[in-house]
């Protein structure tokens, strides 16, 4: 038996999902070399514009001078630096919990977390448009997993109410990656005070952006530890750096030390990034004006695709989509303002619904407005020959 590799691969051409990497020739920034050409982005995470901040930098710098470049070995060996402790003491302190708990990637925290949680005795109830680690974590973790309609606490109770599992954990994104809604947080965890549930919330694309410091949609909305039990975020976004960590309580963060198998059995992250990261949160906390910025940025692109009559999405966050619906048109859309020396991601199945390919615009605080209409006025001008033919 052999593997047809490229029978698969031809499928995915012809259905128009066929992906490929490029070649980032410069710096995260607004204004980027890629592939040898110049674009102005609309696709990075890097939402209030760190991940190349000299501070961030230089602090990098500085520890990988006194630690080296790779950590060498597991957080629980002798891989855990000075800069990984004060890191997850930061990073609990800054979001309003007990402790924390580094993870090299967002993807290895929810794996984590989940599956050392739960097990075939349990149930885990996960809103149906999750990002695919925590889709994979309720798969991979063995218990009953059920997935509930998109924000809708209705289905999400009855759910809960029918459920006989040991455990019961409801796991959420805080800003959804793709569509750039929020959670409804007050709904979820009254549900789970009913119900005796546990939440976990994936804040990777609210930590930074949200709340009044920046400590993410858990601070927007007013929940503390008590209502979110376990809270997880990335540091590659809004903080500009890598990795990820898990907060909560001191004896969830003991539990995951000692149970979570991505934790124990991976290399930690270069003290480097901590350092960096441990920068980022300072900026984060004492530069508000980037929040300010990025908002006044959302609002305007808003305003302006309206205006348009381009099928925005309901977001109020960084991420704007703009719907198309045919996966076909989305590429063809994208290459147009490609053509125009502007890159925006098209997004499409299987990462979203069949019929809902869109094109992902998303914003960041290192934005002008500038830029943003120069996007605007190129979406413009694609609408008006789109009409035309």
């Amino acid at each position: 038996m052999s593997f047809d590799l490229e029978q698969d691969l031809n499928q995915r051409r012809e259905q128009n999902l066929y992906r490929r990497t490029r070649m980032a020739q410069s710096p995260q920034a607004p204004v980027m070399e890629i592939d040898g050409h110049t674009y102005l982005t609309f696709c990075s995470n890097d939402y209030l514009g760190l991940a190349n901040h000299p501070m961030l930098v230089k602090a990098f710098k500085h520890a990988a001078d006194e630690f080296g470049v790779g950590s060498g070995a597991a957080h629980l060996v002798n891989g855990h630096s000075y800069y990984h402790e004060k890191l997850e003491e930061a990073l609990a302190e800054f979001t309003g919990r007990d402790a924390a708990i580094l993870f090299s990637t967002g993807y290895m925290a929810n794996l984590g977390v989940v599956t050392a949680l739960l097990d075939k005795q349990d149930g885990v109830f996960e809103d149906k448009w999750n990002h695919a680690s925590l889709l994979d974590a309720g798969l991979l973790s063995g218990a009953r997993f059920q997935r509930y309609l998109h924000n809708d606490m209705g289905n999400l109770g009855s759910r809960l109410k029918r459920s006989e599992a040991r455990r019961k954990l409801i796991v959420t994104d805080g800003v959804f990656s793709m569509d750039g809604d929020w959670a409804q947080l007050d709904g979820v965890t009254e549900l789970a005070k009913q119900n005796d549930a546990w939440v976990m919330v994936d804040d990777a694309h609210g930590l930074g952006v949200l709340g009044e410091s920046g400590a993410g949609l858990c601070e927007a909305q007013n929940q503390s530890q008590d209502d979110v039990q376990i809270l997880m975020g990335t540091l590659g976004k809004g903080m500009g750096t890598a990795g990820a960590f898990v907060a909560g309580s001191k004896e969830l963060i003991e539990y995951l030390t000692n149970f979570a198998r991505p934790y124990i059995y991976t290399t930690a992250m270069p003290a480097a990034i901590a350092a960096a990261t441990l920068e980022s949160i300072n900026i984060v906390k004492n530069e508000p004006e980037r929040r300010v910025h990025l908002q006044m940025l959302i609002k305007h692109f808003r305003d302006g695709a309206k205006q348009l009559g381009l099928n925005l999405m309901t977001s109020h966050t960084a991420i704007q989509p703009v719907l198309v619906g045919d996966a076909q048109q989305a590429l063809n859309m994208s290459e147009a303002l490609r053509q125009q020396g502007i890159m925006v991601t098209p997004i499409r199945p299987p990462t979203v619904p069949v019929g809902t390919a869109r094109l992902r615009v998303t914003l960041s605080a290192s934005h002008s407005l500038e830029q943003v209409n120069q996007l605007l006025d190129a979406l413009a001008a694609l609408s008006a020959n789109t009409e035309s033919n």
